[in-house]
């Protein structure tokens, strides 16, 4: 049996598109990959059970749609299953359609959908293409073994009915014209039982120096948890994944770190749990990362909340190994920051910036902007703090974007709730332009977006950065992420809307 893991090519006139590892999704000027965790599992459990799995990520690897549809019309895989989000569903519709056109009498490949916008809507890319399974909830890696082991079993056929009662929770289906499912999605697998990821089946190295954040490459990604800790962030749309957290055993991480730097001569590790987590955890984690002798080889970046941290906490972590440190501001105003249940005071984010970078920790920062109940007054003071926090040297790096409701989000359900739509393409929602009603013109909010990043030529700014120079990775950092700040300029530069249907896909 054949797999395809696929990204396939997507409209890029907008952009780069950022699909794979993102909660936020968004279109860069500068090629930009991240390596995509749990979907590089799924490939190497299928490959541990026997199949034969091919990685083909047309984003990363620039190819176009003829050359797509012509490899898996070659290949002829059995199952072609792809990641997608809000922004992109349409356009996967059309491939999946597109796909079912390329049968043949003696072959026809199943389609399967995952991730978080089909999560919160399954029955939606049922009733608007021709896929034939989707996948729910964040632990799809499981769930697409399951799925294959059913279709490729000894009383089932690649094209009919799969033995319904031995799929997990989670599946949606086809079942004689209607949509069936086998129920909510469990987040119930033991992830210390994952396999090391295969990385060369994966390519790696697709997504190991395209990336903004690396200090040092190649760098590359890996998850301690799934996925956040909190996970009640009103705006995020990785709790329709992850309702729940679990994490791995401190020596189940430190092992796939160790293969890492011995095996690939990895030089910097993002993990993306949505929270790193915390307490005896991190502590047990940090002391096995220097008496390994890792945190002499290796730079350690992570996703980390305001106010979880002691002083001792991030001395450690420095101790360890740890370097970049991603914290989501979001908004200066308190009224936004319960309203969208971050649980944090304004206070705490000035603290816990002081203190890491008091602790050699780098804090980078991501705010937003377009909330519908900000005034432009209210939006101010997000920009006026986000610049305080970078010309000071409190916040090194930052990501400002617009606030995107996505599906599944109870910012999503309150939209609805209170007719702030602007629209329900779903095409719009990829940061190029405010999707809900706001006080502030959208050009406005676009402004502010761009205003952050000018932040990068204040002299201020400048000085601190260069007082922060430690060595020569330091000073390549500095000058790798210039073309990216002024990228992000024009990522941001607000352009009237097309129509979905003119958008040349």
């Amino acid at each position: 049996m054949k797999v395809v893991i696929s990204y396939p090519p997507l409209d890029t006139s907008k952009g780069i598109p950022l699909l794979s590892q993102n909660r936020q999704f968004q279109y860069f000027k500068r090629p930009t990959y991240i390596y995509p965790v749990v979907p590089a599992t799924a490939a190497t459990l299928l490959k541990q059970s026997g199949y034969e799995v091919i990685w083909n990520d047309c984003i990363a690897e620039g190819w176009s749609l003829d050359r797509f549809y012509d490899f898996i019309a070659k290949e002829k895989p059995d199952v072609v299953a792809f990641e997608t989000k809000t922004p992109v569903i349409q356009e996967h519709w059309r491939i999946i359609n597109a796909l079912k056109r390329l049968e043949t009498a003696d072959w026809r490949p199943l389609t399967v959908l995952f991730g978080d916008h089909v999560t919160a809507l399954p029955e939606e890319s049922f009733q608007n293409s021709q896929v034939d399974y989707v996948l729910t909830g964040g632990d799809y890696d499981f769930l697409l073994l399951n799925l294959c082991k059913i279709i490729n079993g000894p009383q089932s056929h690649q094209a009919t009915k799969p033995q319904t009662e031995k799929l997990e929770p989670g599946v949606y289906y086809r079942d004689n014209g209607e949509i069936r499912n086998t129920g909510k999605f469990q987040l119930n697998h033991d992830l210390d039982t994952l396999p090391a990821i295969d990385r060369d089946l994966t390519k790696w190295r697709l997504y190991a120096y395209e990336n903004g954040n690396y200090r040092r490459t190649p760098g590359t990604y890996i998850m301690s948890g799934r996925d956040c800790w909190w996970a009640k962030c009103s705006f995020c749309s990785w709790p329709t994944l992850y309702n729940k957290f679990r994490g791995r055993s401190v020596e189940n991480v430190l092992d796939e770190i160790g293969i890492l730097i011995d095996k690939y001569g990895v030089r910097e590790i993002m993990d993306d749990s949505g929270s790193f987590p915390i307490g005896e955890w991190l502590r047990g984690f940090c002391e096995g990362m220097i008496k390994r002798g890792y945190n002499r080889k290796v730079n350690l970046d992570c996703n980390m909340r305001f106010g979880a941290l002691t002083e001792d906490d991030y001395r450690l972590m420095k101790k360890a190994g740890f370097r970049l440190m991603l914290f989501g501001i979001e908004s200066a105003n308190q009224a936004t920051l319960d309203r969208i249940n971050k649980n944090v005071l304004v206070g705490e984010i000035m603290d816990s910036c002081k203190l890491a970078r008091k602790c050699g920790l780098y804090p980078h920062i991501t705010i937003m902007f377009g909330y519908p109940w900000e005034a432009y007054e209210d939006a101010l003071k997000t920009v006026n703090m986000g610049k305080w926090l970078l010309k000071k040297g409190y916040a090194y790096t930052m990501q400002a974007t617009v606030v995107i409701p996505y599906p599944g989000s109870p910012l999503f359900e309150e939209c609805l709730q209170n007719g702030w739509l602007k629209t329900r393409d779903w095409s719009s929602f990829d940061m190029k332009a405010p999707v809900m009603k706001s006080p502030i013109p959208d050009e406005k909010i676009m402004e502010l977006v761009q205003s952050l990043y000018g932040v990068a030529l204040n002299p201020e700014f400048i000085f601190n950065r260069l007082m922060s120079v430690s060595d020569f990775s330091d000073v390549s950092f500095f000058f790798r992420s210039l073309p990216r700040v002024f990228g992000h300029i024009f990522d941001f530069k607000h352009k009237p809307k097309r129509c979905a249907q003119c958008s040349g896909n």
